[in-house]
């Protein structure tokens, strides 16, 4: 069993000043494989004085030492590929195969691109008598997720690391192991002391703490709409900046010219990955009436052939925890109260798996856009089918939504396809099965959040710009 109880802070291992820990259970077998640390207020502030006192050198540090630094942390990842592997499916459940491609592999090409993007905070840009710099913002506060844990570390840490700014990393209590592996590689790759520090805890104490500290000068936070509300209220007093990367409930629209196969196939599958649990998941599919049955007919059997478990021909593994599953479960049977009718999978537990926190991939047709099923988050393998009539009635339905994180859209061509992306409110939109892009900013419209994560964008939410006024 891993022992996670020593903070990071300032650049050595440490003891908590609590004595209080929390079971990390694997969720495929539910069994305790770690035990982790919830460290206390006075821990958070010593995390927050190391940072706060490294930052004036780190920030000054020129770009093509930093770039030097995540290149090497890059490069580390690579080595120990296999331990965060084992990391990510022993503490959320994402079988090994698919969390080599989907958790691991991308975040560390995420990792080296920031790389090159350290040299923004070089940039000089001159005006009429006006320069204008771009600068660190400072102290970091990050309260990461559980559903894509090395992704969003890497979202955040990479980014502000390339911007110069100094942190603090929350990992999720579920998935906690792979920050302590991140932080013994951002060790050996000379980040200098404080730069980056590690508290792990509960959001009630170490996420609230960072959120309130008058020495914290951003938070950025990954999870839930209802939590990203919470954090932006606790740190508006001190007017930090935030930024949130939260729910969706987006939707794929598949036109008539569309390859229907394809397209159904490419969004039950999309749903299904990572068990449903990714906040851009495509859980609302919008097909023509003309086509709706035969789609109806492609998902159930795309459904069907996709196997649960954590073996080598697993796509879907288990929910997070017990209580994430009940959670799902409950939407499941809420979509069936609610007169939507199940194609495939629904409350059973899937067939052979009585150990674990499994739910079967389930399809619902006849969904109507105003039922819960189709507007809430179900953050599960649950996907919702509605028909329209016009392509002008898809658009409107898939803006019928309080988020706007990402979207999908399936037609006969590359043209026609941008044009109705053009009109959904989404940070992204995928057209005729485009994927997840690390050369893409990331981020939502609406209640999906703020801010945008990868790339020179995502940088830039780390900085503050400048504005030097001259007399000639």
């Amino acid at each position: 069993m891993k022992d996670l109880t020593k903070l990071y802070i300032n650049g050595h291992w440490v003891e908590s000043q609590s004595k209080a820990t929390l079971d990390v259970i694997n969720p495929s077998n539910e069994s305790i494989i770690a035990t982790v640390v919830c460290a206390s207020v006075d821990d958070v502030n010593l995390a927050v004085a190391a940072a706060k006192n490294a930052f004036n050198n780190w920030s000054l540090t020129p770009a093509a030492q930093r770039s030097k630094i995540i290149s090497n942390i890059a490069a580390c990842m690579e080595e120990r590929k296999a331990e965060l592997i084992t990391a990510i499916s022993q503490t959320m459940g994402c079988p090994e195969h698919i969390a080599s491609w989907l958790q691991v592999e991308g975040a560390i090409y995420a990792m080296e691109l920031f790389a090159e993007h350290t040299g923004i905070t070089e940039q000089v840009e001159k005006s009429d008598k006006c320069i204008i710099v771009k600068e660190a913002i400072g102290v970091c506060g990050f309260i990461n997720p559980w559903n894509f844990p090395l992704h969003q570390f890497v979202g955040k840490v990479g980014a502000a690391l390339a911007a110069g700014c100094t942190m603090i990393v929350k990992p999720s209590e579920q998935t906690p192991w792979v920050d302590f592996i991140m932080a013994e590689i951002l060790d050996k790759c000379g980040v200098p002391k404080g730069v980056f520090n590690l508290v792990p805890g509960t959001g009630p104490v170490v996420g609230a703490e960072l959120c309130t500290h008058p020495n914290v000068d951003m938070v950025s936070f990954t999870g839930s709409t209802a939590a990203g509300i919470k954090v932006a209220q606790a740190a508006a007093p001190t007017v930090k900046r935030v930024t949130q990367e939260l729910g969706g409930k987006s939707a794929l629209i598949i036109t008539e010219g569309a390859d229907l196969h394809a397209a159904v196939s490419y969004g039950v599958e999309d749903v299904m990955l990572n068990s449903g649990q990714s906040c851009n998941t495509l859980s609302r599919m919008l097909v023509p009436e003309s086509l709706y049955q035969q789609a109806i007919k492609f998902a159930k059997e795309t459904a069907d052939n996709l196997v649960v478990g954590m073996g080598e021909d697993a796509f879907l593994g288990p929910l997070s925890s017990k209580p994430h599953q009940q959670k799902v479960l409950q939407y499941i049977q809420i979509g069936l109260d609610e007169g939507a009718r199940l194609v495939c999978g629904g409350v059973d537990n899937p067939d052979s798996l009585t150990t674990g926190y499994y739910v079967k991939p389930t399809v619902f047709a006849d969904v109507s856009n105003d039922m819960r099923i189709a507007q809430e988050e179900i953050f599960g393998p649950v996907l919702c089918m509605i028909p329209y009539r016009t392509l002008d009635s898809a658009i409107e339905i898939a803006n019928d939504s309080p988020f706007g994180l990402s979207s999908a859209v399936f037609a006969q061509d590359d043209a026609t396809a941008i044009a109705i992306a053009r009109k959904i409110r989404s940070g992204q939109c995928m057209i005729n099965g485009g994927e997840f892009n690390y050369h893409a900013p990331f981020g939502g419209y609406k209640q999906s959040g703020n801010g945008r994560e990868f790339t020179a964008t995502g940088v830039e939410e780390f900085l503050e710009t400048k504005a030097i006024i001259t007399c000639t």
